[in-house]
């Protein structure tokens, strides 16, 4: 087959699945455009996740701005940390990736070096753009945000969004009173995120606009078991865990109740998501063989975070591509955004019963403190109420001015207090995923080619639910009625819903093949016994074995072949 990163880059651009961006100016590294097919694809592709995490799971979608204001990333840390290790070759002036270099030539785990030491590794090594040695090269961080002004005048300064999730984050009391102050809940949102990659070389892999689709869960951080954790305790998948990387060992295939179980996985809500993502990757048409799923080892993975891990998908190319990332993030986020805006970012969580506690409470003397401190008297009362005095008083702090209270300007008393709740900030699981290396994944592990009558037959074996096209409809001649047949065939499907192209163009085997190289599960052939006995034949894209079947039944029996509710062997027989 050869390269089959170019045989199918060829094919996408040819069939207009993929192509470059503003080719007619030369292009743009980073940015791809989607063709007619593709953005139909991805439509698709989209479209199953939303079955999976809307549909089923119950998360409602939300859509937020893809320009955030620069407050929202300095709370997220996106503003002081989210940067990329950058060099300069000498020679030709190309900016690099430092830890990709690296990689390329052994150095595992690179971007988790510090600078100095990527310098020192880079040393002897070729620049990958020029081939002249890097020497003593500087290693710098490059923040990876497009930087923009809102308004005019740049009155606000703001950032095309590096991921979606923080939308969400920001919309999380919004998002409480939605669901009604109660725990678990999530958010989803699928959109554009923006990241201005150093030197992204490797198509659809590395993208500086590209699709996310994200969940964000937010959970009782004392209550962890998933509610549906049944569905998935027996799934069992490979999992590259921290030990069997740190001894080389082979992924291991295991249960989410035995990964659990062994602590190998944090908890059932990471196992759960886990088993989720593995099913729905391989629904789309990741080939199971050619994925994995990865553990973030101890020095790679975020100081906050209490389990990460990364679905990677093999390709011949790019070797493992991590493609999803499933991660328990705590309350980091909603702690962050807690301390810059000012708002809680907790969920009241009533007790069953009411509860009792003996408190102490500070009542403020306010027929001296109103006299002696005037305007700021309210302020102080309430400062002094949420203090913790000493034993000759206590010192607060007003509008950044700093007094000391003394003991004999207030009185200290005990009561029982009564305990309806408590403020609960959740943690969050967030599984990630990106959209366009998807996309690239069903590209690769569905292209295939074979000889057929002397040809080389060159076709996209996509799920049916995935397929831009789902079925063709073919007049074997154009006369005699058989078009009009054919046309009213193609008219009855796209009644149901089903996505049909009309084809008379041609001799019928090269219109077969031109639907295969597209993906097209189904095809539908009106020929002169249709017009004997009102049957036409099926055709299966991936075997390319013909059944005959009442013209009448076509719109129902594709139906049920592109939802996997019929199989087509069994249609044969």
């Amino acid at each position: 087959m050869g390269d089959i990163y170019e045989s199918v880059m060829e094919l996408a651009k040819r069939r207009g699945f993929v192509w470059p961006t503003s080719e007619c100016y030369g292009a743009v590294a980073g940015f791809i455009d989607y063709g007619p097919l593709g953005a139909m694809m991805k439509r698709k592709v989209e479209d199953l996740w939303r079955d999976f995490y809307v549909i089923r799971e119950g998360y409602y979608e939300i859509e937020c701005p893809t320009v955030g204001a620069e407050a929202i990333y300095i709370a997220s840390g996106h503003v002081k940390g989210f940067a990329d290790k950058m060099c300069q070759c000498p020679h030709c002036r190309e900016y690099l990736r430092a830890d990709h270099i690296a990689e390329a030539h052994g150095k595992a785990n690179a971007a988790v070096l510090s600078a100095p030491e990527l310098s020192a590794f880079l040393r002897l090594l070729p620049c990958p753009a020029c081939e002249g040695e890097l020497g003593d090269i500087e290693v710098f961080d490059f923040n990876l945000m497009f930087e923009t002004q809102i308004g005019p005048g740049s009155q606000r300064k703001g950032y095309l969004r590096p991921e979606t999730a923080q939308g969400i984050f920001a919309d999380f009391n919004r998002l409480v009173r939605f669901y009604r102050n109660k725990l678990p809940f999530g958010a989803v949102q699928i959109g554009k995120s923006y990241r201005n990659e150093i030197s992204p070389r490797q198509g659809m892999i590395r993208l500086r606009e590209f699709t996310q689709a994200e969940a964000e869960i937010f959970v009782h951080p004392e209550h962890k078991e998933h509610p549906n954790f049944a569905l998935y305790t027996d799934y069992e998948m490979p999992l590259l865990g921290i030990v069997q990387q740190q001894t080389s060992a082979p992924p291991l295939r295991i249960s989410m109740k035995n990964a659990v179980s062994r602590g190998l996985v944090a908890n059932e809500y990471v196992a759960y998501y886990l088993a989720l993502t593995h099913e729905l990757l391989v629904c789309a048409g990741v080939r199971e063989e050619k994925l994995r799923f990865r553990q973030h080892l101890p020095d790679e993975r975020a100081h906050y975070a209490e389990d990460c891990w990364d679905a990677e998908i093999f390709s011949e190319r790019f070797g493992w591509v991590e493609t999803v990332g499933i991660a328990d993030r705590t309350d980091y986020d909603l702690r962050a955004h807690a301390a810059h805006s000012g708002d809680s970012f907790t969920v009241f969580i009533p007790f069953d019963t009411v509860r009792y506690e003996r408190k102490r409470r500070i009542i403020p003397d306010m027929g001296v403190l109103g006299p002696r401190y005037r305007g700021k008297a309210k302020q102080i009362s309430e400062a002094l109420a949420a203090a913790d005095p000493g034993e000759d008083g206590v010192e607060i702090s007003v509008d950044g001015e700093r007094f000391f209270i003394a003991r004999d300007l207030y009185r200290e008393v005990e009561e029982d207090v009564e305990i309806r709740g408590i403020d609960v900030r959740p943690h969050v699981i967030e599984p990630s995923y990106g959209i366009d290396r998807m996309m690239y994944a069903i590209f690769e592990h569905r292209y295939d080619e074979e000889m057929v009558e002397g040809e080389i037959r060159k076709v996209l074996r996509l799920p049916p639910r995935i397929a831009p096209v789902q079925a063709a409809v073919f007049p074997l001649m154009n006369r005699d009625g058989l078009d009009e047949i054919a046309l009213s065939i193609t008219q009855s499907l796209v009644e149901q819903g089903i996505l049909a192209q009309y084809d008379d163009s041609g001799a019928i085997g090269r219109r077969y093949r031109r639907q295969d190289e597209i993906g097209t599960p189904f095809a539908i052939t009106v020929d002169y016994d249709t017009l004997e006995d009102s049957t036409v034949t099926i055709r299966d894209r991936d075997s390319m074995n013909q059944v005959r079947i009442a013209k009448n039944d076509v719109p129902e029996t594709l139906r049920l072949l592109i939802n996997g509710t019929l199989n087509f062997d069994l249609l044969k027989k």
